[in-house]
């Protein structure tokens, strides 16, 4: 099962904006809806091409309310997320996935919401760096392009 996490804009409620909304409910009406961070919606899929279309699907109402679009596919890692990019991308078969894991998106967690990322990059004979950031108990990797890691 393919997982995908949507992350909400702080000045929006995300599940009342989403499911205050007939075409977003009806989208997200047959998913277990549930939230692992704060201000966030996670359901599951059965494929990352499914997590791929949901999202197309929903991307009016993401490009409004959505900070950050996660998507967990355990064929790739069970450790960290997808962003909404490098999931299209292995779905377009236009990134291996396989290369997916060079360029990251690292987030403290405290107090189960997301905070302040840190993009670190990945070499063959050193070990990534540790989140320093700000003190938390917890991190979040986020695989991104290399178009997100630059930009």
């Amino acid at each position: 099962m393919t997982t995908v996490c949507l992350v909400g804009d702080p000045e929006a409620d995300l599940r009342y904006e989403l499911l205050s909304r007939e075409t977003a409910r009806e989208a997200l009406a047959t998913y277990d809806l549930r939230s692992p961070f704060e201000n966030s919606l996670a359901l599951h899929t059965v494929s990352l091409g499914a997590a791929v279309s949901l999202c197309n699907d929903l991307n009016w109402y993401l490009v409004r309310f959505v900070d950050e679009v996660l998507i967990e596919e355990p064929s790739i890692t069970d450790e960290e997320w997808l962003s909404r990019t490098l999931a299209t991308a292995v779905r377009n078969d236009a990134v291996r996935r396989e290369e997916t894991d060079r360029f990251l998106k690292l987030y403290g967690l405290e107090e189960g919401r997301l905070v302040e990322p840190m993009y670190l990059a990945r070499s063959d004979d050193a070990e990534l760096p540790e989140y320093d950031l700000r003190d938390v108990d917890e991190t979040v990797g986020v695989r991104v392009t290399r178009e997100e890691f630059e930009g």
